[in-house]
């Protein structure tokens, strides 16, 4: 049966997998979550010693590595789907993701050596 000209259009519906919208919305909370624990443990002042003396404490390395992961993912899956959509030749794609990934597990590796160096 064919549809009246005058129905009115629905939007189309985007499936996205359950677990991506999960991890897209945990990420800035994440992100948020740290960022206020810097700033709540950090006000009375803003010292080296007091950064260092912060950093020192395994719970806020731990902290600060997972909400630089959660940054790198959130990176990589935008990049992914920039890569995805604009460049269509496969050999440009895989290229350009290979790339960004070595980029992001440098920064990651980088993020550790930083971390557990203090």
């Amino acid at each position: 049966m064919r549809e009246c000209a005058d129905a009115p259009l629905r939007p189309r519906r985007q499936f996205v997998a359950a677990g991506r919208v999960h991890a897209e919305r945990a990420i800035p909370q994440a992100l948020l979550q740290n960022a206020a624990g810097f700033v709540v443990l950090s006000v009375p002042t803003l010292t080296y010693e007091s950064w260092y003396r912060l950093f020192l404490s395994p719970f806020m390395r731990v902290a600060t590595l997972l909400a630089m992961l959660a940054l790198i993912y959130h990176a990589w899956i935008g990049l992914r789907d920039v890569v995805m959509d604009y460049f269509p030749k496969t050999w440009m794609r895989l290229s350009l993701q290979i790339i960004t990934l070595t980029l992001l597990a440098g920064y990651a590796c980088w993020t550790v050596i930083i971390l557990w160096s203090v």
